[in-house]
């Protein structure tokens, strides 16, 4: 075995296709010559993906991100990357490249990247297939808040309850902001949306890769967390709405602050992703009705 790892080392170090691993917490844990030399990542590097991928947008390098506010972007990409078991694309870089990427992510949230150079493909082509790539982009993602939308979170609570079923963990979340149509009514519905665009932001710094954070409308949003037990959960999502309670997102109103209610369900091996959905609920529900601004389980 170690003379056939040894073997793979050496024909990755020599071959132009790029080649990189990825743990579970988005840290590069190995990469080839080629993908090194792609990003500028030196020999004795290991950063997490989001640090390399800011450092090479403020040096004008690496991945062309065609968007004016970098953690905008992030937060859109993040909402999709490592989600499923494997995801193909295009990308291009600032040197003029265009790559062919696919992305193989393990359930423990190991993720391998390999990436062909498709440069030799002819410009309308390469222009055809990226604005496909817009397009799914654009079906997976909430246009307001640039996080996952309802389509992409509900078919990853699909694949968390496919997992339940061989006898995997995992947990639903279900967040409602307290009091929203107060704060509309109060102060507009400019001020509403920037209170969700500022829980959106504040909730996806802390989601771990492997978990789905989305909006399914309105002032709700899910959490899907595979391999994850409740009380895990719990803690997660308290240290969430701890966050959220001293967020001051209205510059305008200094001393305005809203916070959030939670209701977590446990997978089990007959749910439904409705019947999973209606038990967080519920306990979003009880977590209202013993005073908001907190988490219940079902």
């Amino acid at each position: 075995m170690d003379e056939i790892v040894e073997q793979l080392l050496q024909l990755s170090a020599n071959t132009s296709t790029l080649m990189a691993v990825y743990d579970a917490d988005d840290r590069l844990r190995y990469a080839n010559r080629a993908f090194r030399s792609a990003y500028f990542i030196e020999p004795d590097e290991s950063p997490l993906w989001p640090d390399l991928m800011r450092r090479n947008f403020e040096l004008g390098r690496g991945t062309v991100i065609h968007a004016s506010n970098f953690e905008e972007w992030l937060r859109s990409t993040q909402s999709r990357r490592g989600k499923i078991g494997y995801r193909a694309f295009e990308t291009d870089l600032v040197n003029g490249r265009w790559l062919w990427m696919t992305e193989a992510v393990q359930k423990n949230g190991w993720m391998l990247c390999v990436a062909s150079d498709i440069t030799s493909l002819r410009a309308e082509e390469r222009s055809v297939r990226q604005d496909r790539d817009l397009a799914i982009k654009a079906s997976q993602t909430d246009e307001l808040t640039g996080v996952a939308n309802r389509r992409f979170v509900m078919a990853r609570i699909e694949d968390m309850l496919v997992a339940a079923k061989d006898g995997g963990a995992g947990c639903l979340a279900v967040f409602d902001i307290d009091n929203f149509k107060h704060i509309n009514d109060r102060l507009g519905h400019h001020a509403g949306d920037l209170v969700l665009r500022d829980f959106a932001q504040r909730i996806h710094q802390h989601v771990r890769r492997s978990d789905c954070f989305g909006r399914v409308g309105g002032e709700e949003f899910v959490l899907a967390m595979p391999g994850t037990s409740v009380e895990d959960a719990i803690e997660i999502i308290e240290r969430m709405l701890m966050m959220i309670r001293f967020s001051r997102p209205l510059t305008e109103s200094p001393d305005f602050s809203y916070t959030c209610s939670a209701g977590v369900a446990a997978c089990l091996t007959a749910d439904s992703a409705p019947e999973l959905y209606r038990r967080a609920d519920q306990a979003l529900y009880a977590a209202k009705l013993s005073g908001r601004d907190r988490v219940r389980a079902a």
